[in-house]
């Protein structure tokens, strides 16, 4: 029974760490997400900036993997270059070092304060504040979950069980190296392993050689998620993962069979027994970053011979970038710039139809439906990020944010299908059947054509300025469609009575067209509404008040 609760107090004080290691993550996300990936993305134009930023981001994250993933989603985007980003690894590997140096350094006193701290920062109305008092009770968490290990370890320090499975490890390194590997792999955290490692040697029952082999493993074992997070992503991300994690594993591997001589070196490092864990993984960490600096290029070069580069689908979001779900003003931006995108192939879809339309050319419709299947797509991409981002929790603002950029989404999706399943084969027939508008006729479905992709462009820019005054010139563009459209219908209508042969032949044709580019326009329009609505402007009814 004694066993049982011994091991009920290890586990749940693991999970305390991990959770505190979560917490640190995602209040500093929180409080100081948009500038730590400013800092990241724009500090890496030489090495040693690149080193630096992985080293501050890993500290303020807590998360070397966080670190990882982020830069392997800049490297994506070309924002950092992949020799660059080997680097910001390297110095993400010993910020988590020196993270858990620091907290083996027995300051589990103040966790009680840090909590305190957080909690009376977590009470405050302002978002980066509600942040940083998460991320300071996070740290407390983990100094208390090390003085609970520290507890729980007590009992085992004159434990035969513990002593006689020691000894089967100290017999078989690789095997010890793979359950320290294992260790940080399920927990997705090589800091969480070394201070596990850091509780089991206080014991003292652990020899140099042995805490030195268990600290290279749960080095290994911490590479290893970030590059499993990568798999699904591009080639240039997972170049960046799989480098880190095979620069870990060559260290381990050539460490690995002189690890007694290390242990003797570690013992000579005049520092407490009890930090030899933390000293043995922050030694081997600033090794590895002086022997694999200088070959970053070089394995930047190999990792993409290794991986080859691989053609994107076109239905593929560019932006939605799931690791900046944790900062909303970044991931509205980057759902505000695939709209936008949305937009994009709509008014191609547009320019195409408009020149087939005037040249008779079929072959500007085959890459219609192509299109409409990528609006499609990426339409409800947006939805699904813009859901996900909601569960955060929103402040006002960014909530109607949203929800006028999933509006705009849908609006855009809605003209993609008239164009697919209006426009298009009203087009289509006209080709195909060599049918003449009148002059007349052609030039008013022309011009209407060409004031809908204006229209268009002006939504864009109304989309992302929020401009009221361009919000106002388009509600008045709405009146003069709908004039458009009218007095063409009418002057139509007239041009059938006179009998006109073009008109006859054409007559269903043209009047299908113009309530298209209508109803295309209804639904352009609709990016000003939310701005006049927040204004006052609108009303309900379009209804005269009765005199």
């Amino acid at each position: 029974m004694g066993s049982t609760a011994i091991m009920i107090n290890l586990f749940g004080a693991v999970a305390l760490l991990l959770f505190g290691l979560s917490q640190v993550k995602n209040g500093v996300s929180r409080a100081f997400g948009a500038r730590l990936r400013t800092g990241l993305a724009t500090g890496t134009r030489n090495g040693i900036r690149s080193f630096a930023s992985g080293f501050f981001a890993t500290i303020a994250l807590q998360s070397s993997t966080a670190t990882a993933l982020m830069t392997a989603s800049f490297v994506e985007r070309e924002l950092i270059k992949p020799r660059m980003a080997q680097i910001v690894l390297l110095g993400a590997n010993v910020g988590t070092a020196v993270t858990a140096w620091i907290v083996g350094l027995g300051i589990g006193w103040l966790s009680p304060l840090l909590i305190l701290i957080g909690i009376g920062f977590y009470r405050s109305k302002s978002a980066s504040r509600q942040g940083l008092g998460g991320a300071l009770i996070g740290i407390g968490l983990m100094l208390l979950s090390l003085h609970l290990m520290s507890a729980a370890t007590e009992p085992l320090r004159h434990s035969d069980a513990l002593i006689a499975f020691i000894g089967l490890l100290d017999q078989a390194w690789p095997v010890a190296f793979a359950f320290s590997a294992f260790i940080a792999f399920v927990s997705s955290s090589s800091l969480a392993a070394v201070v596990l490692i850091l509780s089991v040697a206080a014991t003292g029952a652990v020899p140099s050689g042995l805490i030195l082999v268990l600290v290279l493993g749960a080095n290994f074992g911490g590479a290893i998620p970030p590059f499993m997070a990568s798999l699904g992503g591009a080639a240039s991300a997972r170049r960046v993962t799989l480098g880190n994690l095979i620069v870990r594993g060559v260290g381990c591997m050539l460490v690995l069979p002189v690890a007694g001589y290390g242990g003797m070196a570690l013992d000579l490092i005049p520092t407490p027994p009890a930090m030899l864990p933390v000293d043995a993984h922050l030694a081997f960490n600033l090794l590895l970053t002086l022997v694999a600096w200088p070959f970053s290029s070089l394995l930047s070069n190999r990792m993409a011979g290794l991986i080859a580069d691989e053609e994107q689908p076109d239905m593929a979001p560019k932006f939605l970038d799931r690791t900046e779900l944790s900062t909303p003003v970044v991931a509205l931006a980057s759902a505000t710039r695939e709209v936008l995108g949305v937009g994009d192939l709509i008014e191609r879809m547009l320019l195409k139809t408009a020149e087939a339309f005037r040249g008779s050319d079929m072959a500007q419709l085959a890459e219609i439906a192509q299109l409409e299947a990528r609006v499609d797509k990426l339409q409800q991409e947006v939805k699904v990020y813009l859901a996900m981002l909601s569960r955060v929790g929103l402040s006002d603002e960014n909530s109607r944010r949203s929800i006028h950029i999933i509006d705009y989404a849908i609006n855009l999706e809605h003209i993609g299908d008239i164009i697919e399943k209006g426009l298009l084969p009203q087009v289509t027939k006209k080709i195909s059947l060599g049918l003449k508008f009148s002059d007349d006729g052609y030039e008013e479905l022309t011009r209407l054509m060409n004031l809908t992709i204006d229209n268009l462009r002006v939504a864009q820019t109304i989309f992302v300025t929020r401009d009221f005054g361009l919000a106002r010139q388009m509600m008045e563009v709405k009146v003069e469609v709908r004039r458009m459209e009218k007095e063409s219908a009418e002057r139509h209508i007239k041009r059938l009575q006179d009998g006109r042969i073009e008109s006859l032949q054409t007559s269903s044709l043209h009047l299908d067209m113009l309530r298209d580019l209508k109803r295309i326009n209804a639904h352009i329009v609709s990016v000003a509404h939310p701005i006049l609505d927040e204004s006052g402007l609108l009303i309900e009814s379009r209804l005269k008040a009765a005199e």
